[in-house]
């Protein structure tokens, strides 16, 4: 039998949608929770459930040694509301080893995928090996081609090919992963302030709407800790900001509740569109 899988889990539903795949192919699993970031709901969805620190990797360990968890999945957000809450401070406080990686981090490479690659490296070392997050959601993937029942226009065709370009040159970059295009015209990148705080700016930017998203995946893309989503929150902001179209890489995103988006997408006549670029 295939040991229990382990979830690190964070905020939203990514860690609640892979419980329930992991559990469609008869696997157990194991969840670790931040506290004051995890949902409280997944505690229904696994067979073994703990809050553990964000900034206490020993209790994550010391859960799924118990267990007999060597394979593992982080995922989901750690709310920075949160670290405001009453009490909060003592969730951050870090254990001996998370202690020791922060000052590897800060000695050398502050940037978020080093702290990721150093927090994989000593779970490897400890027995639990971190696997592609997207292992038992491939049903949520994004696929190529248009998804939705609107089509985009051939004005927005001409965005769509324009606006990938410069997407994954600004991934290259490791500036950020979206832009949001209007008539071959790049109303906004994102940067280090994340794909919403994008989307109201690029409405604030463009009053007449009409603008598309382009979001693509990290150039050096790693499955294990750096899958890009959308849910139906996207959708919601970018009808507010006026936008009616999103491109995605194909295989490459994570639609969160896949089914619901693109019933909201259409709802609000916006299309989605799967595109990795000309074929050769």
């Amino acid at each position: 039998m295939q040991s229990p899988l382990g979830i690190i889990a964070g905020e939203g539903i990514f860690p609640v949608l892979i419980a329930r795949g992991a559990h469609a192919t008869g696997r157990r699993v194991v969840c670790a929770a931040f506290a004051g970031h995890g949902w409280p709901s997944l505690r229904d969805e696994v067979d073994v459930f703990g809050w553990v620190g964000v900034l206490r990797m020993s209790q994550w360990i010391k859960l799924f040694h118990a267990h007999g968890v060597t394979e593992a999945i982080l995922v989901g957000r750690v709310a920075k509301g949160a670290s405001h809450e009453k009490w909060s401070l003592l969730r951050y406080i870090p254990d001996w080893r998370s202690a020791k990686l922060l000052w590897r981090v800060v000695r050398h490479d502050k940037r978020p995928q080093t702290w990721l690659d150093m927090i994989a490296a000593e779970l490897e070392v400890n027995g639990i090996r971190l696997i592609d997050q997207t292992t038992y959601t491939t049903d949520q993937l994004s696929t190529e081609g248009v998804m939705t029942r609107r089509q985009p226009t051939e004005k927005q065709w001409i965005d769509i090919r324009h606006g990938y370009e410069r997407a994954t040159a600004i991934s290259r970059l490791d500036i950020g992963q979206c832009i949001a295009i209007k008539d071959k015209d790049v109303i906004a990148v994102e940067a280090i302030e994340g794909t919403n705080a994008m989307i109201e700016r690029a409405g604030k930017l463009c009053r007449t709407g009409g603008w598309m998203l382009i979001k693509v995946s990290n150039t050096n893309q790693d499955l294990r800790v750096d899958v890009p989503t959308i849910g139906t929150t996207t959708i919601e902001k970018l009808n507010a900001a006026g936008a009616t179209c999103i491109v995605l890489e194909p295989g490459k995103t994570v639609i969160l509740e896949k089914s619901k988006v693109l019933e909201l997408a259409d709802r609000y006549k916006m299309a989605i569109v799967g595109y990795g670029g000309e074929k050769p």
